[in-house]
């Protein structure tokens, strides 16, 4: 390890501020768009959606926390929570009972469907509607590097 402290720039500073003070906004509002229209929270939409897009509508637990950056605890209590309103079922692993699975069920994707409206419209009202073409095509360069190097494997890009 160095003992030399790597200072922010003036505009590496201006740029950290902007990101924290943009993102945890952007997740706020998405996370309150939900909570008010749908009576759940973006970590549950999140959880339906990744669900929704995977095969058979079902992902191993361990690659559901994965791609929604949970830990396995708080994983579980959502999904429980998930299945209580009979949205998600989850059943041991079929060849290695150590694992558990995860599917979407017609009812959960029934909620998706109805709330995917709103939440792209929260969306593109909160991020994209501010940017331009080619800031959205940044973007997408910028999030892209950032989880290149904080996530090699690619594990949250399903």
């Amino acid at each position: 390890m160095s003992d030399v402290t790597r200072w922010l720039s003036a505009d590496e500073q201006r740029a950290w501020l902007a990101w924290l003070g943009a993102s945890e906004l952007l997740m706020s509002s998405l996370d309150a768009q939900l909570q008010r229209d749908a009576g759940f929270p973006h970590a549950y939409y999140a959880i339906l959606a990744q669900l929704s897009h995977a095969p058979d509508r079902t992902l191993r637990m361990s690659d559901l926390a994965s791609v929604v950056n949970s830990s396995p605890s708080r994983l579980s209590h959502a999904v429980g929570k998930l299945e209580d309103r009979g949205w998600v079922t989850r059943r041991p692993g079929p060849t290695d009972k150590r694992s558990t699975l995860a599917t979407l069920t017609d009812a959960g994707f029934a909620v998706l469907e109805a709330q995917a409206p709103g939440h792209v419209e929260a969306v593109r009202s909160a991020l994209f509607d501010a940017l331009t073409e080619e800031q959205v095509a940044q973007l997408e360069q910028i999030c892209s590097a950032v989880l290149d190097g904080l996530d090699p494997s690619g594990s949250c890009r399903r």
